[in-house]
């Protein structure tokens, strides 16, 4: 695996977005959606089992998960500014 920083990671994962919101916004508001509640559960599991009992777990863990929400939310809200509000298949 890459060595890459949190950050990074999350430049990486926006570009991915974007090109799901650029092929096809349906799916893409599909995977965004679905990855934004999965890894915000797991990343709130993870913060509560690690007030109750400290682990050797990295912060960068922290952050990339973190980042790992942002970046959908950020794709795809900037991609629904930029078209105005309209989304294909909400229009059919």
């Amino acid at each position: 695996m890459l060595n890459l920083r949190p950050f990074e990671w999350f430049l990486i994962e926006l570009i991915f977005y974007f090109l799901l919101w650029f092929i096809n916004d349906y799916v893409a508001s599909l995977v965004s959606g679905a990855a934004v509640v999965v890894i915000t559960a797991i990343l709130i599991v993870a913060l509560i089992a690690e007030k109750i009992e400290p682990t050797r777990i990295s912060r960068r863990y922290f952050w990339f998960m973190f980042y790992s929400i942002l970046a959908p939310l950020i794709a795809g809200g900037l991609y629904i500014y930029f078209l105005g509000g309209q989304l294909d298949w909400l229009e059919q």
